[in-house]
């Protein structure tokens, strides 16, 4: 397991989406990315990789509507694969399906793109060994260069798909928003994050702990982007598990004190950022 996700540091759990075809959508997240389904109803499904723990939730909403362009919410989730050789194999399990992909060198990591039959964006990607990131006046050094597949192949043996591998996790999520002032002293002020990348003027890098990045922050669909309606395709919510309940409520109490609200559902509390996109605090 990464040390950047699990204690003392704070990090996303799972991801909850709204599609529009449960089956189609099961489909996809099976026969593609390799998920196994865990818990399954009529309009919902809970999907894990290692039989045990959920990293993806999605759910067909009543009346759901398709996504919306040019509003807050998801730009990707990120599956964190274990070692290098796990995403040569899923390039080439996509390869045999004749699945099209992007693909980008990130300098910290290797990543693969690509969207559901929805539109939801999901990365899957492996991160190079923290001792190989640079870090300059306290930002980390991230880059958008093309990916070397002819190295990342080398030496791999074609073999049967299995999947995804057992210690896959959920490695970061990154959100549309509708502008960064408020945005980022919601999750540095109030839950606890720290700006480890400035994209310019349009885009934000947060982490606990020094890791590149569990979560993303851009307005790329515009300033002042609006919130997508209730039920349209998109993201549900997504979970932040914290190290213990002292940085739980510590979390809570600093969101209160910026003026955020905050409930108690179950054993979770619940809020949404400036942009509208719904998170719940876990341990």
């Amino acid at each position: 397991m990464s040390d950047f996700h699990r204690e003392p540091n704070t990090n996303v759990g799972q991801v909850n989406l709204k599609v529009q075809d449960l089956e189609c959508a099961l489909k996809f997240y099976q026969e593609v990315i390799g998920f196994k389904v865990l818990e399954q109803t009529e309009k919902s499904a809970n999907l894990t990789a290692d039989g045990k723990t959920i990293l993806l939730s999605i759910e067909q909403p009543d009346n759901v509507a398709p996504m919306q362009g040019k509003t807050t919410g998801l730009y990707h989730f990120a599956l964190l694969l274990p070692t290098r050789s796990d995403l040569a194999q899923i390039v080439q399990h996509f390869a045999n399906i004749g699945l099209r992909f992007g693909s980008s060198d990130h300098l910290v990591s290797e990543a693969l793109y690509l969207s559901d039959p929805d539109g939801n964006g999901i990365e899957i990607y492996r991160d190079r060994e923290p001792s190989e990131w640079k870090w300059n006046h306290g930002e980390v050094e991230m880059a958008v260069d093309p990916l070397d597949f002819r190295d990342l192949l080398s030496g791999v043996k074609q073999q049967a798909w299995n999947g995804l591998p057992a210690d896959t996790m959920m490695g970061h999520i990154h959100l549309h928003v509708s502008e960064l002032v408020k945005t980022e002293e919601f999750y540095v002020k109030g839950l606890g994050f720290e700006v480890v990348n400035r994209y310019g003027t349009q885009a934000l890098f947060i982490s606990t702990g020094k890791y590149h990045h569990h979560i993303g922050l851009n307005t790329w669909n515009g300033v002042g982007a609006p919130k997508p309606s209730e039920n349209s395709v998109g993201l549900q919510s997504f979970t932040l598990i914290y190290p213990n309940a002292a940085a739980r409520d510590r979390a809570v109490a600093n969101l209160q004190n910026i003026g955020v609200p905050v409930s108690e559902e179950n054993s979770a509390f619940a809020t949404s950022d400036p942009s509208g996109n719904r998170i719940l605090l876990l341990i």
